[in-house]
């Protein structure tokens, strides 16, 4: 049976965040949808941060609440599609022709530098 002390063991991802605006860091466990903490330094946040999963774990053991496990990488491909307008589809073909790339390589740069392309093209 799947219990606290299980579900204690797992490896869940921990994403932290700096708070500029008020200082200090925000933590939280993506997988464990709502759990997080806050706190002024990184070493009192992971000592939170155990504390929020606990909390929030048996919360959600007494109410019935499907917990999830963590996610893993052998979950995703790395494939998927995407339906694009036929101008854009277009552009990215001959911006990759012009790159002596394919549209996925190009695709992925532009993906991987998280910048908006469609507005830095003439």
């Amino acid at each position: 049976m799947k219990d606290l002390k299980y579900y204690m063991g797992l490896n869940y991802k921990i994403e932290i965040v700096e708070d500029e605006a008020e200082g200090g860091y925000v933590l939280s466990i993506p997988d464990l949808k709502g759990c997080l903490t806050c706190a002024e330094n990184l070493e009192k946040g992971m000592e939170m941060i155990k504390d929020a999963k606990r909390q929030w774990l048996m919360s959600a053991i007494e109410s019935g609440y499907e917990i999830a496990e963590p996610s893993a990488l052998e979950d995703y491909s790395g494939q998927f599609k995407l339906r694009i307008p036929k101008t854009l589809h277009k552009e990215l073909a001959e911006k990759s022709k012009k790159e002596g790339i394919s549209m996925n390589q190009y695709c992925l740069y532009l993906l991987s530098r998280g910048n908006n392309f469609s507005a830095k093209c003439p």
